[in-house]
């Protein structure tokens, strides 16, 4: 399929650098491609930036059959342009797309587009430190129908935002509330993919853990209340002596990246790291005897986000003083490391464009 390019005739201002904030600057340029049953994929198309027309009954408005992803691009010192394990992107967006009933995307040509729209849009990728350009691909469904039922049509865009740090605080530790009423997932649902009416069904818990003056939530599992699942839009991690743990994939945890990245670069390391159930109380219990020496969180967004305090029952715990922990540090320097170009990639993580 080839890919057709209309270029703005008014190109936007380009925000300041050191006042990017997180998801709030776009660029000039837009990548959307449609579906129907009888086409396939189709028309896949590079358009200026701006809204666009929707009928009141489309299915996505009133089903929630949605989908995306998170990925970023980076401009190395040598001025090449990076990005991150692209196809993992691609891969799980396919597995996104085979729970939400949405047909399956060419990897390999969105990855291209993808390409393609970010070359356009170069000069858009910020370059000061903690910065990069924040790539949105997602699909909705666009039959205007109303009834419980996949649609036959969809939209596949994909849009390029400027972004800071997605924390105010950056890499230094949060604060982080354990829910104990609401649960975001359970197994056999939507938990394990990237699904729109995930981080619908979250906002009730983070807006009260805001209210409270925590900065997110850590999800318990939706049966028993008790097991550790995710912080928000994150994968979470405890280091507890010489062990770095983290949640096992049971089917309501996302899958992440960075999650991923994570653990292949510690086990490079030579440290142990196991994945499987964690109970919040076994990590207050391991905090009371001096053993849990960090808490982080690992995603796209924020990389690394080390995590300073947990609440969980009116009780609270600082974790490592509330100081950034040293492992913390070193996967945080050595991904952005690699994602930026200024370190050596070891494992083959990054695709120029």
């Amino acid at each position: 399929m080839e890919i057709t390019v209309q270029k703005t005739d008014n190109p936007k201002e380009k925000p300041d650098q050191g006042n990017l904030g997180f998801g709030t600057n776009f660029t000039d340029h837009m990548f959307i491609m449609d579906y129907s049953k009888d086409k396939g994929w189709h028309d896949a198309r590079i358009v200026p930036y701006g809204p666009m027309k929707f009928d009141p009954a489309m299915a996505t408005l009133h089903y929630g059959q949605a989908v995306f992803e998170g990925m970023k691009a980076y401009k190395s010192p040598d001025n090449r342009i990076l990005l991150f394990r692209p196809e993992k992107n691609m891969e799980r967006l396919n597995n996104t797309n085979d729970r939400m009933c949405i047909p399956r995307i060419d990897e390999e040509f969105c990855l291209e587009a993808i390409k393609k729209l970010v070359n356009i849009d170069k000069e858009w990728i910020p370059t000061a430190p903690g910065t990069s350009l924040y790539i949105r691909p997602f699909i909705i469904a666009t039959d205007k129908y109303l009834g419980l039922k996949p649609s036959s049509t969809y939209k596949f865009m994909v849009i390029l935002s400027p972004v800071g740090a997605y924390y105010p605080q950056g890499v230094n530790p949060v604060e982080i509330y354990v829910e104990n009423e609401y649960v975001r997932a359970v197994p056999g649902g939507t938990g394990h993919v990237k699904t729109s009416g995930n981080y619908a069904a979250s906002l009730k818990a983070q807006a009260e853990a805001s209210a409270r003056g925590y900065v997110q939530v850590l999800w318990l599992d939706g049966l028993e209340r008790k097991y550790i699942e995710e912080v928000g839009s994150m994968n979470v991690f405890f280091k507890i002596d010489s062990e770095l743990v983290t949640p096992a994939l049971v089917g309501s945890i996302l899958p992440g990246v960075t999650r991923d990245s994570t653990i292949e670069l510690v086990k490079s390391w030579g440290i142990k790291v196991t994945e499987r159930r964690v109970s919040i109380a076994e990590i207050f219990e391991e905090h009371k005897k001096g053993r849990l020496d960090e808490a982080f969180g690992t995603g796209t967004a924020a990389v690394i986000s080390p995590i300073g305090e947990l609440n969980w029952e009116g009780r609270s715990i600082k974790v490592n003083d509330g100081k950034t922990g040293r492992l913390a540090e070193r996967i945080y320097q050595k991904l952005t490391g690699i994602q930026t170009g200024e370190l050596e990639d070891d494992f083959g993580w990054t695709e120029k464009i």
